[in-house]
């Protein structure tokens, strides 16, 4: 069985917002690093930082408004079995612009708004609100 790591990543979110933990820690790659940072510029983490034990790792601080997780829907879209690409024409907004898609483009990860900003496609990683 093949492991997906950003689904892990993200199933990782999920779970620590459901039992309203204050951070969380996942293996360090730089996909996985570029997902939490547009995160944090989004506003759906507080912080996403680089670390270094025996093997390095993401240490991201979960951001909640009043109480209540900042992350209500995170959701895989292209999977390693079933990848979707989509292009820049096709590009639509996620939850009527309240969310975010992000896409891998070749000018790098970008959210859904960027790609229709910079006229590129890509393959659709994930959509979070």
């Amino acid at each position: 069985m093949m492991t997906d790591p950003i689904a892990d990543m993200l199933t990782r979110i999920r779970n620590a917002y459901l039992v309203h933990k204050k951070e969380v820690s996942l293996p360090y790659s730089k996909i996985k690093f570029g997902i939490a940072d547009i995160l944090v510029r989004e506003g759906y983490l507080k912080k996403a930082e680089e670390k270094k034990d025996v093997h390095p790792y993401i240490l991201l601080t979960l951001h909640y408004n009043s109480g209540m997780p900042a992350i209500t829907h995170i959701k895989r879209i292209s999977k390693p079995g079933h990848r979707r690409y989509i292009k820049k024409d096709d590009i639509e907004k996620v939850l009527s612009g309240f969310g975010v898609a992000i896409l891998s483009t070749p000018k790098g990860l970008l959210t859904n708004s960027e790609a229709r900003k910079h006229e590129v496609g890509g393959e659709l990683i994930c959509e979070v609100y």
